[in-house]
């Protein structure tokens, strides 16, 4: 058994993961929407800060301040128009921000706040861990989300005819 909270490794890379698969990335590839109903590289950075700072950090809190707090749904759906016309290297910064104080505060509890409970709307009795578990798996999914926009923004064509076998889908 671990002696701390899961995740938090994942969690404290994710800034750095980004900045990697960004790297080469201009304002105006950050800022391409491969349809308009898909997210730019710009907006992804700015729901992931959003996420950060309006939902998982409210949660941590209320896991530790409350017995058992009552968690509403959340659906980035609902805030497709505040991520429009975002500023990617603001939000990479404010995101980055964000995630570091976050991950400070869950290194400062101990494992056994992993088990305190909340209940989630639809989800049911949910725990801090299982929380951190998919924070860590919408890490993952908006990672390889920027990571298929920079592939169709910025390599596929380069590839010339050795990139016609790759069916990207950003």
């Amino acid at each position: 058994m671990s002696d701390r909270l899961p995740c938090i490794d994942l969690l404290e890379a994710t800034p750095g993961i980004l900045r990697g698969l960004t790297a080469e990335t201009s304002d105006e590839d950050a800022r391409w929407k491969p349809a308009p109903d898909r997210f730019s590289i710009a907006e992804v950075l700015a729901h992931l800060a959003h996420s950060e700072e309006d939902c998982y950090r409210p949660r941590i809190e209320r896991f530790l301040a409350e017995e058992a707090p009552v968690f509403e749904a959340d659906d980035a759906g609902m805030y497709l128009e505040l991520y429009k016309g975002r500023d990617p290297q603001t939000e990479f910064e404010r995101f980055t921000s964000l995630r570091k104080a976050n991950v400070e505060r869950l290194r400062g509890l101990p494992v056994e706040a992993g088990a305190r409970t909340a209940k989630h709307r639809t989800a049911g009795e949910i725990t801090l861990a299982q929380m951190l578990y998919e924070v860590a798996l919408h890490d993952l999914g908006h990672a390889r989300q920027v990571a298929e926009l920079v592939r169709a923004r910025q390599y596929l064509t380069g590839a010339g005819p050795l990139g016609e076998e790759y069916a990207l889908r950003p």
